[in-house]
């Protein structure tokens, strides 16, 4: 019995970490809409990398490490006065170019990805974003 309670501790530790591990790598900014077209990208030039993509900020792009980083994008409110700007849901994009024109925590969306999450007609919303 005690083997099973000193378990039982074990995994409610583990899973708490897991939880607090997931808060710190989200990361909260505004998000944009870009394109088409989508090549070539700064990581992987002319190779298509489909339409559920991005371009990360200089500071998160780190040189390129970033390339081919997944995220998973989540509308969290609008920047300006357009009504609705979110949808339900997340979408999960690869990074494959540098935004050079992103401040820090600015993340461009293709326009695909940005409309499964946001209303184009916003153009730019407050997103969180995570690994």
């Amino acid at each position: 019995m005690q083997i099973m309670n000193c378990q039982i501790r074990l995994l409610m530790v583990f899973g708490a970490t897991i939880c607090l591990a997931s808060v710190v790598l989200a990361k909260q900014g505004i998000g944009y809409s870009y394109g088409p077209p989508y090549v070539p990208s700064s990581c992987f030039g002319f190779r298509n990398q489909g339409i559920m993509i991005a371009a990360d900020n200089p500071a998160v792009y780190d040189g390129g490490k970033a390339c081919g980083r997944l995220y998973k994008v989540t509308c969290l409110g609008g920047t300006n006065n357009i009504p609705n700007p979110c949808k339900r849901g997340e979408v999960t994009v690869k990074i494959v170019a540098l935004c050079a024109r992103c401040g820090a925590d600015e993340i461009s969306l293709s326009r695909d990805a940005f409309s499964r999450i946001a209303n184009l007609k916003a153009g730019r919303v407050r997103v969180e974003y995570t690994q």
